[in-house]
């Protein structure tokens, strides 16, 4: 019964603090992008689920669902939706693995089934996120998780919602997350 209330007690901290954060496995590298982003976006950098919504870059956020939706298309799949409510804590979640420097550490923390991430890439999160999904959708198609995850997630039918979060590094580099549900 001890046991049982200590890992209720903490179920519950988990949540009232907010999501973890955290993001990337893949390394910045040359691709093109579907359509690209514009420009703008947020100065903020790693949001807290703490009964907030939306992202601390709505412009790159908004590109990163429109470009993965016109990936979807193209090989005749129904569009995600843009996971609003997630946005918060993807964005911490990015935070909190750039922080760590450990890709997908906070996997899981905003419940999603699926995530994807771009570790330390160079440029603002608008200019980057083109290039980060090209890179992901590049290693499909195919069936083993192993080689073609990115693509798997990004082409899944068993998912319908996307939430893209974004962290800027005191340094410059961005790392993000899409999550999966």
């Amino acid at each position: 019964m001890k046991f049982t209330t200590v890992i209720f007690l903490a179920i519950l901290l988990s949540f009232l603090y907010g999501c973890g954060g955290g993001s990337g496995s893949d390394s910045p590298s040359a691709g093109g992008s579907v359509g690209g982003g514009a420009g703008g976006g947020g100065t903020g950098g790693g949001g807290s689920a703490g009964g907030t919504t939306g992202s601390s870059y709505p412009t790159a956020a908004q590109d990163c669902v429109e470009t993965i939706n016109r990936y979807r298309a193209s090989i005749g799949l129904a569009p995600y939706q843009r996971w609003t409510d997630a946005e918060a804590c993807a964005d911490n979640e990015a935070k909190r693995d750039a922080e760590a420097n450990k890709p997908h550490g906070s996997f899981g923390s905003c419940g999603e089934r699926a995530q994807n991430t771009c570790p330390g890439w160079p440029g603002t999160p608008e200019s980057m996120i083109g290039s980060c999904l090209a890179a992901m959708w590049a290693e499909g198609p195919g069936t083993d998780f192993s080689k073609h995850g990115h693509y798997i997630n990004m082409s899944s039918t068993s998912y319908t919602k996307v939430a893209c979060g974004f962290y800027v590094t005191p340094q410059g580099r961005v790392w993000t997350v899409q999550d999966f549900r």
